[in-house]
């Protein structure tokens, strides 16, 4: 159903990416906690829309299409703005574009995968990398304003970063391994 609140909550949350790129146009600890708290409402909305459609048995076919979309576009916006604006740099770029690659790789795969009919299930350790990269990306838009409070936290961010990367790499391997298996037996 394309007005279920699943759904809902997956347009809000793309809706929220512009919002979100808005704040780095403006500089202060205002616009640091306003990029942090739209990130943290539509990271909400990722948990709450698939709970929901699960829950309430209301997945749909626009659900499934759009969900890891609006993730992706959330993710690897912010990364670029957080890369525009300086807080990633030097060798964390390398931790920042695995993750995109990665990002790219997966979607690719289960397009692919999705015209043969497989299915390829998000594992438990997927799970974790997002939940890692996700938290990683708060302590990074918080910046100045967050190191105010927490001398460490653009450092926390930094690492976290860095431990999403590798996890990136694991389970991007993961889905390739599990996939590559149905695109060799139908070329």
């Amino acid at each position: 159903m394309i007005t279920s609140l699943p759904n809902i909550l997956t347009y809000g949350r793309i809706a929220l990416v512009p919002a979100l790129v808005a704040c780095f146009f403006f500089e202060g600890e205002t616009a640091e906690w306003t990029a942090l708290a739209i990130f943290a409402i539509a990271g909400l909305t990722d948990f709450l829309d698939g709970l929901i459609a699960r829950a309430w048995h209301l997945q749909s076919d626009i659900g499934r299409m759009l969900d890891p979309i609006a993730d992706k576009l959330l993710v690897a916006s912010t990364l670029v703005m957080l890369t525009s604006n300086g807080r990633i740099a030097g060798f964390t770029l390398i931790a920042a574009v695995i993750i995109l690659c990665r990002e790219i790789l997966v979607s690719g795969l289960r397009e692919y995968l999705a015209e043969v009919k497989v299915s390829v299930p998000v594992s438990r350790l997927a799970k974790w990398k997002t939940a890692v990269q996700m938290v990683a990306i708060g302590f990074l838009l918080a910046g100045d304003a967050g190191n105010a409070l927490f001398a460490y936290s653009t450092t926390v961010g930094i690492v976290g970063l860095w431990i999403a990367a590798i996890l990136t790499l694991y389970t991007g391997y993961d889905y390739l391994r599990a996939g590559i298996v149905h695109v060799i037996d139908y070329d």
